[in-house]
């Protein structure tokens, strides 16, 4: 899942805050207490706030809040339920699913801002419509192009025209793109997409003003650190890698709170929560806490109202998946799920050491693959806060497959063996060369903390059981994200956290043209991508099913990624905090829970 941020006007003031945007003339209308403060904690830097080109989960909970979508999900529903956002309704889709008619709320404003010469900018079909075309624009570069490549009548062709000439005409007419009206927009499909839905609720099809983009961008065309939207909050504050603030949109519309119980434990949220004019909280300070010990000392020192208990964490506070009795006598609250996410393992199949698909290659991958113990890492690097996974969709997610078996199990011996074979021989240093003789070092990536450093450890471990040299690569995480991108690093683990609930989400990880947007591990197999594209014209259900396993299946064969686990999402909240339980998709909550004042 699975980024967003910075450069703007902050580029040349990256250690000061972002002035608060100034307010408008009419009268408020959010619902939002200013005296309500909810405190958060990031456990990575953030990396801008652009929708078109941010990539990581921290910086997308900001942009959640600040921008919208004409979709978002059912707060309290399980398994996730789409609902209108921006939008009036769902979407009104026609019997061959190719033509998608949409109507937008009317009455909503952009949040107010100098560009906007003091009068109220409402929100059109129009602003969507530039949105989508912008994560086509070559020079963004964005990679979440994915999202609607191939799909649109006519857009691919102005992507492709922009490629020759350089230039991203914003004003070229896209047929797939039909404004019937200021608030109704028709899409045009050149195939059938069952997911457009769920895919305009992602953060990357918010909407963003042009008058904003083309006042504010930096020489990429992104606005990274002043970001403008119709959300129910504004960033006031922000110094980078360290706080953020958002403040209530006062011109946000607001919302009553009506959502539904869906499982146990639903009811006495809704009983705290049914009929209040939403959001409620009118502050929300985040700070960036990258060691796990801060995070819980500041939490238990009430400085926190909201943290998360990544795998170290979690047995200081839990027993058996509950809080410990001396939190519960306090009254903190856990609201625990198994992310639908996965994190796998991957080996760049750019790399010259490590990837290809001559024989000795793929006989490298796999011994890598079956060498590595994955039950053991989720036990040492993440205190079995996590659930191995045999196929590369998660539980929760359409398309998941729990009797599926994996044909690559840990089995180091028969990875030595196979490594002999191949040629892959031992030196007098006891380690392993190239069949060519050459020296093999692998080179293993993380993020720059104590769950990369375990990771790195857990991972040097594996390659000395096959006699292989590794050496560790420890990254900030926006560095890392960047590498990644650009194809740089030689093998990392990988955690995606689903976008929208549908295994296409997943499958499309390992998809040829999305290499340099999510395909991390820059595979690229003509049979996988036919696979795939024959996968995107189904609706969920066992012919699509069929793909998906022989897709997986490829992917053991030829081992470009290797398929890890599942980590649970345990969040703990303070007593004051009210109505709170984490969703699966959605990155953040504060808009659908409320919180009490301090006294």
């Amino acid at each position: 899942m699975n980024s967003l941020w910075l450069r703007g006007i902050l580029v040349a003031c990256l250690a000061c805050a972002l002035p608060m945007q100034a307010s408008v003339a009419a009268a408020p209308t959010s619902p939002a207490d200013p005296g309500k403060v909810l405190r958060f904690v990031f456990v990575a830097p953030e990396t801008g706030f652009d929708p078109a080109v941010t990539r990581d989960l921290y910086s997308q909970l900001v942009n959640q809040s600040v921008f919208e979508t004409l979709y978002a999900y059912d707060y309290l529903a399980r398994p996730a339920k789409l609902m209108p956002s921006a939008a009036e309704s769902l979407p009104e889709v026609s019997a061959d699913g190719m033509t998608y008619t949409i109507h937008l709320k009317k009455g909503i404003y952009f949040a107010d801002d100098p560009v906007f010469n003091g009068k109220k900018r409402e929100l059109t079909m129009a602003d969507f419509v530039y949105s989508y075309k912008r994560l086509f624009d070559p020079q963004l570069a964005s990679p979440q192009t994915w999202l609607l490549e191939g799909k649109v009548v006519g857009l691919d062709e102005v992507a492709a025209q922009a490629k020759k000439t350089g230039h991203f005409d914003y004003d070229a007419n896209v047929p797939g793109f039909e404004l019937l009206d200021r608030y109704t927009l028709r899409i045009h499909l050149k195939q059938p997409d069952f997911n457009l839905g769920m895919i305009l609720a992602h953060q990357p099809t918010s909407a963003v003003a042009r008058e904003v983009i083309e006042k504010y961008r930096d020489a990429q065309g992104t606005v990274m650190g002043h970001p403008v939207g119709t959300g129910p909050y504004i960033l006031s504050e922000w110094v980078r890698g360290s706080r953020m603030v958002l403040t209530a949109n006062p011109d946000y519309r607001g919302y009553i709170w009506d959502f539904k119980a869906s499982e146990p434990g639903d009811d006495a949220i809704v009983a705290k929560m049914k009929g209040k004019r939403m959001p409620q909280i009118g502050r929300v300070e985040i700070s960036v806490m990258v060691e796990d010990q801060s995070r819980l000392l500041a939490f238990e020192g009430d400085e926190v109202d909201i943290t998360e208990l990544q795998g170290p964490l979690a047995p200081q506070v839990m027993s058996g998946g509950k809080l410990k009795p001396e939190f519960v006598k306090k009254g903190v609250q856990l609201s625990r799920i198994v992310d639908p996410e996965i994190s796998y393992f991957y080996w760049n199949m750019q790399d010259p050491v490590l990837g290809g698909f001559s024989k000795e290659k793929i006989a490298l991958r796999r011994a890598i693959s079956m060498a590595h113990n994955v039950r053991e890492e989720i036990k040492v690097v993440w205190n079995d806060e996590a659930i191995p996974l045999e196929y590369p969709i998660p539980p929760g997610v359409v398309g998941y497959d729990a009797n599926y078996k994996s044909s690559i199990q840990y089995e180091p011996e028969v990875a030595n063996a196979l490594l002999d074979k191949f040629g892959y021989k031992i030196g007098a240093d006891g380690y392993r060369t190239q069949p060519n003789g050459q020296p093999l070092t692998v080179r293993y990536s993380a993020r720059a903390d104590s769950n990369g450093q375990q990771q790195s450890e857990m991972w040097k471990k594996t390659y000395d059981s096959i006699h292989i040299r590794m050496v560790g690569d420890l990254k900030t995480f926006p560095d890392l994200l960047k590498a990644e991108k650009e194809c740089q690093l030689q093998t990392r683990t990988a955690p995606w956290i689903a976008d929208y609930p549908d295994g296409d989400n997943f499958m499309q990880l390992f998809y040829g043209p999305n290499v340099g947007q999510n395909n991390n591990g820059c595979f690229k197999m003509p049979e996988y991508d036919k696979l795939y594209a024959a996968s995107q014209k189904l609706p969920a259900g066992p012919e699509r099913d069929l793909l998906y396993h022989k897709m997986t299946r490829l992917l053991e064969v030829y081992a470009p990624i290797r398929i890890g686990y599942a980590r649970y999402r345990n969040m703990i909240a303070q007593p004051r905090v009210i109505g709170y339980k984490k969703h699966p998709v959605m990155p953040t909550e504060w808009m659908y829970f409320d919180i009490e004042k301090r006294k």
